[in-house]
């Protein structure tokens, strides 16, 4: 019993920091977008700087699940949840990546408002950060239909990256002294366009969790 209680609480401990690493995730995706419009660079740096923070972060959590996993020998749904985790963190770290990206944008489309305010890049940031929120919500409660609800989202940001694309290849031809700039924003829409796949495998790892099950969501 006192092992069994051990682990609970170590495990208890790893759902904190995935709350933790989840939020700065989220916090460093809303900076990148205030950053990008607002054309702030400092704020990009700050940025940049937390995504060490966070590449850390995903360090220490897979080191105390592997050893979790080394020492108590857990089994069925204790175990997939210690997968689970990794798979967690893996796809964090890649959105953090992409927030990182993002922040880059900043500098990149400096000058250009009418690229630093596209209302497709705000919405697919912003949707991105719902994903986040709700996916690791869907984690933390063993919620699998929730993570099914929050998977659906990245419907939502394909149909804004296909639109933005759209729309700027239309510019590209009326303003051939914009493609350069427009280049950047549409590699922009995709790292926010793969954020979402990465929101998604998240969700696919909370059903794996819950029900033991692969299932293969938004094909």
């Amino acid at each position: 019993m006192q092992t069994r209680i051990v682990f609970l609480e170590a495990l208890n401990k790893l759902r904190h920091d995935i709350l933790t690493m989840a939020t700065m995730v989220e916090e460093d995706l809303g900076k990148a977008l205030i950053a990008l419009q607002h054309n702030d660079k400092e704020l990009a740096k700050t940025v940049k700087a937390g995504d060490a923070v966070i590449n850390a972060m995903q360090i220490k959590i897979e080191d105390e699940a592997a050893i979790l996993i080394a020492t108590q020998q857990p089994v069925a749904r204790d175990l997939r949840e210690l997968v689970t985790i990794f798979k967690l963190t893996s796809n964090l770290e890649r959105i953090g990546d992409h927030a990182v990206h993002l922040a880059k944008a900043a500098a990149k489309l400096s000058g250009s408002p009418l690229f630093r305010s596209t209302e497709h890049l705000t919405r697919m940031a912003q949707t991105g950060k719902e994903m986040i929120r709700s996916g690791v919500s869907a984690y933390l409660n063993q919620d699998a239909e929730a993570a099914r609800k929050a998977a659906a989202l990245d419907d939502d940001i394909d149909a804004e990256h296909k639109l933005l694309t759209e729309e700027v290849l239309k510019l590209m031809k009326k303003r051939p002294e914009l493609v350069k700039k427009a280049v950047r924003l549409l590699n922009t829409s995709g790292f926010l366009e793969r954020l979402g796949d990465h929101g998604t495998n998240i969700c696919e790892a909370v059903i794996y969790m819950v029900n033991g099950t692969h299932e293969e969501l938004n094909k």
